[in-house]
């Protein structure tokens, strides 16, 4: 069912303020910067070997990672999986009684179909599904 990790989401309140520290002092390459308007988000993503980093910043103040930066403030947001045929992968885990936020995949960051599970599935933390459109493999 999962490939790998894909990536992992840090939500911050300015990609820019946050960069020079994974580009400078980690020395991870970044890949470029993407806007999501149905998520109010702006996202760029950093390599780190295998996985990434996506950082996650809001476009607005009613977007989900605004209210989640209100709460807990920056850090770790998610833990994204890459799957192959996430819509089987979805109904698997509804069958299984694993509580979900998305039944239907949506559009992500880097043209890819995601979902996420409820934190409560996870002890708290969310997941996200992620399958790479055009590539049932790899990426």
């Amino acid at each position: 069912m999962i490939k790998k990790i894909d990536h992992i989401g840090v939500a911050v309140h300015s990609i820019e303020a946050v960069l020079p520290f994974y580009t400078d002092a980690l020395q991870l390459t970044l890949l470029g910067y993407e806007e999501i308007p149905s998520q109010q988000v702006r996202v760029t993503f950093l390599s780190a070997g295998e996985t990434k980093i996506e950082l996650l910043e809001p476009m607005s103040e009613d977007s989900a990672i605004a209210k989640f930066l209100s709460k807990r403030g920056e850090g770790i947001h998610h833990i994204a999986y890459g799957v192959t045929d996430i819509t089987t992968r979805i109904a698997e885990l509804k069958e299984k009684g694993v509580p979900l936020i998305d039944e239907i995949p949506r559009a992500g960051a880097a043209n890819a179909k995601i979902a996420f599970l409820h934190p409560k599935a996870a002890n708290n933390v969310l997941v996200e599904l992620c399958e790479k459109r055009g590539d049932h493999d790899d990426d």
